[in-house]
């Protein structure tokens, strides 16, 4: 019998919900220049060392052990790349040297640990939408060889511009061959030198503000053996003005190129043109930390439920109107690890399920998902034997809801178990709200989707009890302008805490339901993980 989420889940919510960088919070050093995330992988940074050793108190109280191997704690091993010099990229060839100014026209940054990027009269290859996707017939490069080139793609894929999801890309949903890290990973696979994406607001969903802010100062990545040097010397964007100055130099057009590149068959359009760039790179390494805690099972001890929040945020940001500069993160995301300590409790005082329930407080998911993205490539648990699990990223304070939304769509046969939880809670399902905006690909459980494991990845609606949908859409549009990854998501004493009252028990639920079952749901045949789910559950890795 599913046990509900208790009152005292308040309380552990309340507790953690403050946690977000208290050490920052208490004491503000003179203003620094805007750092990108996270500054919190520093192993002395002071925020890092309270904010894990906090966590793993909260996860003895729940009643946890320590999840790997006697220890709470994961190393995540990390390089910081800071790009500095930045030349300008200029563009050679057909008419006289156009030069583009570094953030106002392009940016540009290497997944390379290495001290200096060159490149110097690379040529410019026009790849559509840079996809290769087998199973679609799909090929962006077909014929052409990338070795030393430049790719030049379009953001998003194909068909988004189609107002329902048919279509071998989804339609207006984004698939990860939408997303810019499947077009920098395929460009590498493809042997380019680099690639430049061409920004367009829409079909990227954001604005040449956020491209900017996010590709200056530190980038952070895990540690590889071989240093990134098996990626591109480097990856970058340009403002659409300038693809269009560029194109227009080869005797192209975007406009007519674009409509080419929607059609399959399309072939890459070399254009005769040579791009340079250079800039420097600051290397820092540091070790970060993922806490993790185990609930054993009672009967099938070595298979595996997850469920997964991220511990970091921004730290310091840029300044509001009162001169406040620091991102607490507190919805984002200090909510997922307070639930998750309390979802943990609760599962200890349920009593152990069938299978060994893993609770993960990841770190660095600002920085590109790396703590989830480590641990799935060194899991202290097989991939084969985890069943599934349950994401929280960013619960919203405010009213409980009517309904819930389901991030992604229907993927995977975890459907049915959405269905009977949502079903016996009296929710009903509403269609996934920005769904161009692929936020599927965009948080924890993605890393696991990515080596097949089926993730849960869905939260309460806009339909609210009290209010309607008109005050659940102007909350989530308050958050969105307003507060997200901004001075403002900080902790306020007033919330409401009952909508999150009701995310906690569908995500117990949820979890619990996966746990005492000897189900091994898979993704649906034509889903673009189950080959990888197949693969991994037939060779037991």
């Amino acid at each position: 019998m599913l046990r509900k989420v208790t009152p005292q889940m308040k309380l552990r919510a309340l507790l953690l919900a403050t946690l977000a960088i208290p050490a920052a919070a208490q004491a503000k050093p003179a203003p620094v220049p805007v750092v990108a995330p996270v500054a919190l992988n520093q192993p002395a940074l002071a925020e890092m060392v309270k904010t894990v050793a906090y966590l793993i108190e909260r996860f003895k109280a729940a009643g946890l052990q320590p999840g790997n191997k006697g220890s709470w704690t994961q190393d995540v091993p990390t390089v910081e790349i800071t790009a500095s010099n930045m030349a300008g990229l200029a563009i050679t060839g057909r008419a006289s040297t156009m030069l583009f100014a570094p953030g106002k026209d392009f940016v540009a940054g290497s997944y390379r640990a290495i001290d200096r990027t060159a490149i110097a009269d690379a040529e410019l290859v026009f790849v559509g939408y840079g996809i290769n996707a087998p199973e679609l017939g799909w090929n962006d490069y077909a014929g052409v060889d990338m070795k030393g080139k430049v790719a030049v793609i379009l953001v998003n894929d194909p068909d988004y511009e189609t107002a329902t999801e048919d279509g071998p890309f989804k339609g207006r949903r984004m698939t990860y061959y939408g997303r810019w890290t499947y077009k920098f990973e395929e460009a590498a696979r493809q042997g380019a030198r680099a690639a430049l994406i061409v920004h367009d607001t829409f079909p990227a969903a954001y604005g040449w503000n956020v491209v900017e802010s996010s590709w200056t100062g530190a980038q952070y990545f895990v540690q590889k053996a071989n240093k990134g040097m098996d990626q591109t010397e480097a990856n970058g964007w340009i403002q659409k003005g300038v693809a269009e100055a560029i194109l227009k130099a080869a005797g192209r057009d975007l406009t007519q190129l674009t409509a080419a590149a929607k059609q399959k068959g399309f072939k890459p359009v070399p254009l005769g043109l040579k791009a340079t760039m250079n800039f420097d790179n600051t290397l820092r390494t540091a070790m970060s930390k993922n806490v993790i805690g185990l609930l054993p099972g009672k009967k099938r001890p070595d298979e595996y439920v997850l469920y997964t929040a991220h511990w970091d945020h921004l730290g310091r940001c840029k300044a509001n109107a009162k001169g406040d500069d620091i991102c607490n993160g507190a919805v984002d995301n200090a909510t997922g690890t307070a639930m998750l300590a309390a979802i943990a409790e609760a599962n200890v005082k349920a009593g152990p399920a069938d299978r060994s329930q893993v609770f993960r407080a990841v770190t660095l998911e600002e920085s590109g998902l790396l703590g989830s993205k480590y641990y799935a490539a060194n899991p202290v648990y097989p991939l084969a034997k985890t069943v599934g699990g349950v994401n929280m990223d960013a619960l919203s304070p405010g009213s409980p809801s009517r309904d819930f939304q389901v991030v992604g769509g229907d993927k995977s046969e975890l459907t049915r178990y959405v269905g009977a939880v949502t079903k016996a809670m009296g929710l009903t399902q509403s269609p996934e709200s920005d769904i161009e905006r692929g936020y599927y690909y965009r948080s924890d459980h993605f890393s696991f989707a990515k080596r097949g494991v089926p993730m849960f990845n869905l939260g309460r609606g806009n339909d609210w009890v009290n209010g309607g949908k008109a005050a659940g859409e102007a909350a989530a549009k308050r958050y969105n302008e307003e507060a997200y990854h901004g001075p403002e998501d900080e902790f306020d004493p007033n919330w409401d805490w009952s909508g999150m009252l009701q995310d906690g028990e569908l995500f117990f639920r949820l979890g619990r339901s996966l746990a005492m079952t000897s189900d091994w749901p898979n993704w649906h045949p034509t889903d673009e993980f189950r080959a990888i789910r197949d693969q991994s559950r037939k060779g037991g890795k």
